[in-house]
């Protein structure tokens, strides 16, 4: 079973959505979860902001914060996941942020990526990736990262659901 299915299986044992905010991925992180035969149960859909400018005007991501760090930056990730969760109605929202090359962005080398999740109960979370390989396979590694990083929020978020409704047992 592929990470795409194995997150979206446990998203529709929960009832629960996804939205993907993407920028260096380019729509990668959508097409692998549409992939996944039943997707629509849990899938919502995603917001390619590659451009800067997007990322504050249809996420909300804080246009000063663009303006000091640029567009490859953890807080950036954040903000993007949490605003496309906000913007598309869904449970859980994911972001790619980075640069794929072949040249540096925003003072930031080759390989510097990061990716984030923001979920339901303030949960969130941001990984700083340092990857190596030509374009293709910073974008795949970065898809494959994304999707990770939420199957092990999902699985730390079903733990506290679980020793909340067990009374902290």
């Amino acid at each position: 079973m592929t990470a795409a299915a194995r997150v979206l299986e446990l998203l529709v044992e929960r009832g629960e959505t996804l939205a993907v905010a993407e920028s260096l991925t380019g729509g990668l992180v959508a097409a692998e979860l549409t992939s996944v035969p039943g997707a629509s149960h849990s899938f919502r859909g995603s917001v390619t902001a590659y451009a800067t400018p997007l990322k504050r005007e249809l996420l909300g991501v804080d246009g000063a914060l663009l303006a000091a760090r640029g567009a490859v930056d953890p807080d950036v990730a954040r903000q993007m996941a949490t605003g496309v969760r906000r913007v598309l109605g869904a449970d859980w929202g994911l972001a790619t942020t980075g640069v794929a090359g072949p040249e540096p962005q925003d003072g930031k080398p080759v390989g510097t990526v990061y990716v984030a999740v923001a979920g339901p109960h303030g949960a969130e979370n941001v990984t700083a990736l340092r990857l190596n390989g030509g374009r293709a396979d910073i974008r795949s590694e970065s898809v494959r990262s994304v999707l990770a990083l939420l199957f092990a929020e999902l699985g730390k978020n079903a733990r506290a659901q679980d020793t909340e409704q067990n009374g902290g047992n």
